[in-house]
């Protein structure tokens, strides 16, 4: 099932840098870089927001601790870099997911192909990137499970590959979203509050601690 994108969708003019190869890039940034490449073009991130930085923090602990303790796979971010497609492309998602099976695409500076998940927190910046540009790049590459986390809207969108290799919509049903890549009840309402919930409260729901 096609999924369509409901969500009004602004137009944008990525910021570039002047084109360079994918060995210049590599030979140019670091982890301290927040930047992409995409068939040459270098793209520049926007400094995030506290709130951003927050929902990271939160989801990279609960998720991160769920994975390990039930020997899912690894957690990474939020600066690990993904490297896929055709045109090739470096993506820096806010979190990645790589299932314990597949942990050889892992490198020292990126994983090498599509992981099981790729989370994204919308910026004031990247409304067309994550929304639009990822979710088809994500789709195309073969990338299991795709997360839009919009903190400005207080909306939450995950999406799952079918069995044709396109996206579906995964449902929200009494407030929570079953995720695939980890089989959890993820309730998007957390990501809202202020404070962020305990994530030992959480994981204790989760029956791990």
């Amino acid at each position: 099932m096609t999924v369509t994108l409901h969500r009004p969708r602004p137009a944008q003019t990525t910021p570039t840098l002047h084109r360079m190869s994918e060995t210049e890039f590599w030979r140019a940034f670091d982890e301290d870089d927040r930047v992409e490449w995409v068939d040459g073009s270098v793209i520049v991130m926007s400094p995030v927001s506290i709130r951003h930085v927050s929902i990271v923090g939160f989801l990279n602990t609960v998720l991160g601790i769920y994975a390990r303790q039930r020997g899912q796979g690894i957690v990474l971010g939020p600066e690990f870099a993904i490297r896929f497609g055709s045109p090739l492309r470096i993506r820096v998602p806010d979190l990645l997911f790589v299932a314990a099976a597949r942990h050889g695409i892992i490198t020292g500076q990126y994983v090498d192909g599509a992981p099981d998940l790729a989370v994204e927190v919308v910026s004031p910046d990247s409304l067309a990137r994550d929304w639009r540009e990822k979710y088809h790049e994500y789709e195309a590459a073969g990338l299991r499970e795709y997360w839009v986390i919009d903190p400005m809207a207080a909306r939450m969108e995950a999406y799952s590959l079918d069995t044709q290799g396109r996206y579906r919509l995964l449902p929200e049903e009494d407030g929570a979203i079953i995720t695939p890549a980890f089989g959890v009840a993820l309730r998007p309402v957390w990501l809202w509050q202020e404070p962020l919930p305990d994530p030992l409260a959480v994981l204790r729901g989760w029956g791990v601690i």
